[in-house]
């Protein structure tokens, strides 16, 4: 093994630096989703199915969100490795401008046509209408989240994480709060049910992006610029920022688009199997939660070392950061494993369906080490140079040429249990890796893209 000299313990300091915040942030957000389900739950399997479906379509334009937000870290990370901060804003100000815009159309449909779009994911009216209840309600959130999630890739990128976690906390504790009161009628306020989590996810979102913005500008860090500043592109700096961000922008939305078709298939093999896979999922995200950290640190650090034309550093820390992964996640596999029954059982489902989630995570245990492979590889090695084109190629077809003609297979035609298409699905993940890890090798993704 290649000894490690002695500027090495800043790239660890740097890693744990980023790593810690971005994962106890993902964490936070998936606890609170974690404590939405498991109140929603209480309402019945219709609720939790129903819920399920409808953030489907804040699944959609999450994506849409971490494309361009990704796309927009490539850059920055670059740019400031480069101590270059005209572009950086510029940056900034371009990603806003394309996730709001992409937030306001999703917030559209979601207001004025709530009962097409859950029609997409399910047939059955009593779901629709319940879905329908949530969705109207949560769907005017999406332009505040937006504004939120390009400032805060924005800080990762310049390896200032911190104070977004502690907003993110206060954010979630008013939602949690909100939740309880609005959803059984505590405190005297009226039970609102489903359209009070909906409610109690609006306001956090508002909050979060006011406290943002407000400390932001009240510090006056990085973020910080002029409206001038931020929108004073010009068309070189658009097709620049496109050649780069667009197939982020394009593999994360047609990746989710494929991961939404899972969940066509899954609402049309009834109740039980969505309301398992729901409970499943959020468990899944609270684990890959803590790979989030990682795979953003490793894109940031990379990334820098890049822009200042550090290559050597950048591909020995390449590989220092993909064998931490495999330790990392054997040892959660191994712990979600042993512990997945238990997990599962503070969603108080019923047996049988207790029994299929519980299921589904021994399989997702199985696949952990494979999927937290793909996240490192993808979002944090290969983007982080601008190899974004193989990676746009490997969320492709590992959805569309695997993983939907699977679910369809095993869901629809050859009407599988839900624990047999979640695996059939999962095998997608194994085909990630081996055509990963070949292009790591080559080494097409270790350049500097900013000149």
């Amino acid at each position: 093994m290649q000894k490690l000299q002695p500027y090495d313990k800043r790239f660890y300091k740097k890693t744990v630096a980023i790593a810690l915040p971005v994962a106890l942030q993902a964490l936070l957000n998936n606890f609170l989703n974690v404590i939405d389900t498991v109140m929603i739950g209480s309402l019945g399997e219709a609720s939790l199915a129903a819920v399920g479906l409808a953030n489907k379509v804040f699944f959609v334009l999450s994506l849409v969100l971490f494309g361009v937000a990704g796309g927009s870290t490539i850059l920055t990370a670059q740019f400031w490795g480069k101590k270059d901060l005209k572009n950086v804003r510029r940056v900034l100000g371009l990603s806003l401008c394309i996730g709001v815009g992409a937030a306001l159309i999703f917030t559209v449909a979601g207001v004025f046509a709530p009962n097409s779009v859950m029609r997409i994911f399910t047939p059955e009216q009593g779901t629709i209408t319940l879905g329908t209840s949530y969705l109207t309600i949560v769907a005017i959130s999406y332009p505040f989240q937006a504004i939120s999630q390009c400032y805060t890739y924005f800080y990762r990128a310049v390896n200032r994480v911190a104070f977004t976690v502690v907003i993110t906390g206060c954010a979630i504790g008013i939602n949690a709060a909100i939740n309880y009161t609005l959803i059984y009628g505590k405190l005297g306020f009226p039970q609102l049910g489903l359209r009070g989590a909906a409610i109690g996810t609006l306001v956090a979102r508002l909050f979060e992006c006011i406290a943002i913005l407000t400390y932001v500008y009240v510090t006056k860090s990085a973020g910080a610029a002029k409206l001038r500043e931020l929108f004073a592109f010009d068309r070189a700096f658009v097709r620049k920022f496109f050649k780069i961000a667009l197939p982020v922008i394009f593999n994360e939305s047609i990746w989710g688009i494929g991961v939404t078709m899972y969940a066509l298939v899954y609402g049309r093999m009834g109740v039980l199997p969505m309301a398992a896979i729901t409970a499943t999922q959020v468990v899944e995200e609270m684990f890959i939660a803590a790979f989030a950290g990682l795979s953003s640190a490793t894109g940031v650090v990379l990334g820098n070392e890049m822009g200042a034309n550090r290559l050597e550093d950048a591909r020995r820390h390449a590989h220092v950061l993909l064998r931490a992964n495999i330790v990392f996640s054997l040892f959660l596999a191994l712990a979600l494993f042993t512990l997945r029954k238990a997990i599962i059982s503070i969603f108080d489902l019923p047996a049988e369906t207790f029994a299929a989630a519980a299921t589904c995570l021994l399989i997702f245990s199985l696949y952990l080490p494979f999927k937290t492979n793909n996240y490192i590889i993808i979002v944090g090695i290969l983007r982080s140079g601008g190899d974004t084109r193989y990676a746009l190629f490997l969320d492709f077809s590992g959805v569309w040429a695997i993983g939907v003609p699977m679910a369809v297979l095993g869901g629809l035609i050859l009407k599988q249990p839900v624990y047999v298409v979640y695996a059939m699905v999962m095998s997608e993940e194994i085909y990630k890796t081996v055509l990963g890890l070949f292009r790591y090798r080559k080494r097409k993704w270790l350049r500097n893209i900013v000149g």
